[in-house]
């Protein structure tokens, strides 16, 4: 039977409580985990000069993600096309949609970052981030075998519905940049300026059509911005062609 006194203090056993709690099981390095919830804004460097915060597994957890749901994918549908799988990826791994998982999982209350910062402006980031970085730490700890049982069972299954996302969940950018290609148009995401600094830094995109001016969007990434301002070009378009129509 297991037992918490394999831990060595209470932030040790309540974030091991946490991940059982979640996800099913209990970490054999705990030191990863902890390291998957450290932001860089309380970053703190080692002798050797390493900054320890989870930017790295941050990485590594970005190439697992990826892999396990394209394996997973990639069986769920066997007929589909590359084009369709990879689409499919990049909804499941986007940034906003691994924020709201992270908000789904209560890493919101898990993650250590500069209290000066505010957290629900803040975490908009933090918590896709922290999401990619304990997926690193589960890598690292138990392997890529029980990591994807893991994905699958306690997150894929668990909180996001496949067939939702293929019917409803549109990416936009990759949406406009598909009719650009097919009608012969010119689109360039242009990033305009930014808005406040440090870890309270906004990016802002503007979209133009053969030069003219569409959708502009602000957000914490630029990734994310360049979303907003496509889904606000596109249905800016759709307006456009239904008054010509009419016309």
């Amino acid at each position: 039977m297991f037992s918490l006194f394999r831990y060595h203090n209470k932030a040790e056993k309540d974030l091991a409580r946490y991940i059982n709690n979640v996800f099913g099981f209990y970490p054999h390095n705990i030191a990863l985990y902890q390291l998957a919830f450290t932001h860089k804004s309380v970053s703190t460097r080692k002798l050797s000069g390493i900054t320890v915060n989870n930017e790295r597994l941050e990485y590594l957890g970005d190439a697992v993600l990826s892999s396990i749901v394209a394996q997973y994918l990639f069986k769920k549908f066997p007929t589909k096309q590359e084009g369709f799988l990879t689409e499919m990826r990049s909804k499941i791994v986007s940034r906003a949609s691994l924020n709201k998982l992270s908000m789904k999982l209560g890493f919101d209350n898990m993650v250590m970052y500069a209290k000066s910062h505010d957290r629900h402006s803040q975490f908009r980031s933090i918590g896709g981030n922290a999401f990619e970085a304990f997926t690193g730490a589960l890598f690292l700890d138990r392997g890529y075998n029980f990591t994807y049982k893991i994905i699958v069972d306690h997150i894929i299954l668990m909180h996001l519905d496949i067939d939702d996302i293929e019917k409803n969940d549109v990416n936009y950018k990759s949406k406009l940049l598909e009719w650009s290609q097919k009608e012969k148009h010119h689109v360039e995401f242009k990033h305009v300026g930014t808005q406040g600094d440090g870890f309270d830094k906004l990016y802002v995109i503007q979209i133009l059509v053969d030069d003219k001016e569409y959708g502009k969007a602000v957000d914490y990434s630029i990734k994310g911005a360049e979303q907003l301002a496509a889904e606000k070009t596109w249905h800016q378009m759709e307006e456009e062609s239904q008054d010509t129509e009419k016309q």
